[in-house]
């Protein structure tokens, strides 16, 4: 797993701790420790209680598993080329992703709005006009072309089409679809803003190297 305090991946070898069982079913606690940064790490457990004597039960099947420390995702952050205008909604996305897709998939929608509008100039319209632009456009790669024209469908916007006309609304989500918002804009972010960047980190290398050398820089 990826260390949702440092982001370094490690093998996880979990430990249960058994709470007690309720209406809704039984409660435990899953710790681990990171070996690089050392931190501990908490999910909060709930699933059917089963009773396996001995004055003990267990867990099974695991229903819901949600991390509680730290408090937040164990998304990657956005890249630091990314402007904080863009990279504050994503973060705050991925933060409440856990207790609301709802939530986290209306943050995310404006951030996709947001972006297409500052960076891919599209015409404001609503959100499903905006994506067909930018596709119309022909300016991304085929794999992206084919992922932002997915938010459409996985969000089901011909059923619920508030989440086009009025993208900041907290409105149901289909299952996968605010993670799935989230990979869009974090493919976005490498296309318009990591990419770039490194291309010009290189470009300006090389550039150093030709005037050490004599030569023309690049045109």
């Amino acid at each position: 797993m990826k260390c949702p305090h440092c982001l370094e991946s490690f093998h996880d070898d979990p430990k249960r701790i058994l709470l007690r069982s309720d209406v809704d079913g039984g409660w435990a606690i899953d710790m681990d420790q990171c070996p690089s940064c050392k931190k501990l790490i908490f999910f909060l457990i709930n699933g059917e209680a089963h009773d396996i004597g001995r004055d003990s039960w267990m867990i099974r099947p695991v229903r819901k598993r949600t991390l509680v420390r730290p408090k937040g995702s164990t998304r990657a952050p956005a890249p630091p080329q990314v402007p904080r205008e863009f990279a504050e909604d994503y973060t705050e996305a991925c933060t409440v992703l856990p207790d609301s897709p709802k939530a986290s998939a209306a943050l995310s929608r404006r951030c996709l709005q947001h972006l297409l509008r500052e960076i891919a100039k599209v015409k404001p319209g609503n959100l499903a006009h905006e994506i067909q632009q930018v596709i119309d456009s022909a300016k991304l790669p085929s794999h992206l072309t084919d992922s932002i024209d997915a938010i459409r469908n996985i969000g089901n916007f011909a059923t619920h089409p508030i989440k086009s006309e009025k993208s900041r609304e907290i409105v149901p989500v289909e299952p996968g679809e605010a993670e799935w918002n989230l990979d869009v804009l974090e493919s976005l972010f490498d296309f318009y803003f990591v990419q770039p960047a490194m291309l010009e980190r290189k470009r300006q290398a090389l550039d150093k190297k030709l005037e050490e050398a004599g030569k023309k820089k690049m045109k």
